[in-house]
């Protein structure tokens, strides 16, 4: 012990919170680029990654608040440009970034988060045409969702005092940059929906840079748009200011002040148009009613007098009624010649004259049939008589009751038929007309 007694001897832990303090205050704030890889998102809502280059690789955490922040959404393989601070996981004994702010190496991270929130949402059908809805041709009441106190609402009301002097307004003031705007811009689209009194909402403001106009690039402003059963215009920024709106709205207007002339018509004009409208109605019935004069006083002339008329038709139904009566007779007379003709064919046809001469026919058959069985009995007695003579005379049977007897080897059962057949010795078995008897071959001769 003697040996460590002038030594500092430290903890594993103590010499590993030197290194982070170390670390921690000369590398407070420090920018790295790499490219990401192993990425995980648990559900606590912090990112575990790795950044990379060539030589070296870097564990980085960023933790949920920072997270949050986040516009765009990050994946393995993408370059960042990062800012935190270098820090020790006493865990482990490994430095690690803390990450506080990322973005995409030669891109903005809202350029970034815009392309990916516009590639979802189209894939999702957002920006379909079939959704589009129509605006009306003349509201009763138009909604305007937008800054109170900016030149948007000046350059909207300008213009609609201008077309239409006396047209119902409804504006809801909201928010239209900064934290919070979004939520505002699509609470005010879904209460306009659930008021039911407005024809179409215009949803924008005035020109500012990417990040001023970033509310309207926000998913739940687009999906509020999207949800909205009343037509919404979209007019955000300058004519060459695109947001996520213009691409979910039923229209995208260039400027706010377009959007007032798009969904208004001129009063003066439309006024021109119904005067225009009345007069070619006005001259059309004209037309109408003095064709129809016209017709009326032809159809008068060519009208004739209704007692010749009812005199006419008096004649002819007379005449149909005679014309009715001669027929009716020839018909009767027609029935009735037909009815004796079929009289006396019933009579020809008597079901019991027809039954009694089937039953002479059934006995003379029967008669027939009588003397064919008998015939062809008496013929098969004489053919059955002659072949069991044959048979008889042919049969072993007889010629064994002449004295003859028939040899077969005993057991084989094979008839003997020649001396050849049969050896000294063998036995036989001969067959008499009754019975049998069974012998032994003492000798032959061929």
């Amino acid at each position: 012990m003697e040996l460590f007694a002038d030594k500092k001897i430290l903890t594993v832990s103590r010499l590993t919170a030197l290194v982070r303090d170390l670390l921690e205050e000369n590398f407070e704030h420090v920018w790295v680029e790499g490219e990401i890889s192993n990425l995980a998102m648990p559900s606590s809502g912090h990112y575990y990654f790795t950044l990379k280059d060539s030589g070296a690789q870097l564990r980085c955490v960023m933790f949920r608040a920072s997270a949050r922040a986040m516009k765009f959404k990050i994946q393995n393989g993408m370059e960042l440009i990062v800012r935190g601070r270098l820090t020790v996981y006493d865990q482990r004994g490994e430095y690690q970034l803390v990450v506080e702010y990322m973005e995409p190496k030669g891109v903005g991270a809202l350029q970034l988060a815009f392309v990916q929130l516009k590639e979802r949402l189209a894939k999702e059908g957002l920006f379909d045409e079939s959704h589009k809805k129509p605006l009306p041709m003349l509201p009763n009441c138009i909604g305007v969702v937008t800054s109170a106190t900016g030149a948007a609402i000046h350059d909207i009301l300008n213009v609609l005092r201008r077309r239409y002097v006396n047209m119902e307004v409804l504006i809801y003031p909201v928010k239209v940059q900064g934290e919070g705007a979004a939520r505002e811009i699509a609470a005010a689209v879904h209460d306009f929906n659930l008021y039911k009194k407005v024809d179409v909402i215009i949803v924008g403001r005035g020109g500012g840079s990417l990040e001023d106009l970033w509310p309207f690039n926000e998913e739940i402003v687009a999906r509020a748009i999207y949800a909205s059963r009343i037509p919404v215009v979209s007019a955000v920024g300058h004519e060459t200011d695109f947001t996520i709106s213009d691409f979910v709205a039923d229209l995208r207007a260039p400027t706010p002040s377009a959007a007032a002339e798009l969904v208004v018509r001129n009063k003066a004009e439309l006024v021109a148009e119904v005067d225009n409208l009345s007069r070619r109605n006005l001259t059309a019935a004209q037309h109408f009613l003095a064709g129809l004069r016209n017709r009326l006083e032809g159809l008068t002339r060519a009208l004739k007098d209704p007692a010749m008329l009812v005199g006419h038709l008096v004649q002819r139904v007379d005449d149909l009624d005679e014309r009715l009566n001669r027929a009716f007779r020839i018909e009767i007379g027609q029935r009735r010649q037909r009815l004796s003709a079929l009289i006396n064919h019933l009579r020809l046809t008597n079901p019991a004259m027809e039954l009694e001469r089937c039953r002479e026919r059934l006995l003379k058959l029967s008669t027939r049939l009588e003397n064919a069985i008998r015939q062809r009995l008496d013929d098969a007695h004489e053919v059955t008589a002659v072949s069991a003579a044959k048979l008889n005379a042919l049969s072993p049977l007889a010629t064994l009751g002449r004295g003859y007897s028939i040899a077969r080897k005993y057991p084989q059962g094979q008839i003997v038929k020649e001396s050849s057949q049969v050896e000294t010795g063998d036995r036989l078995e001969l067959v008499f007309r009754r019975g049998a008897a069974l012998c032994l071959v003492e000798s032959k001769s061929d």
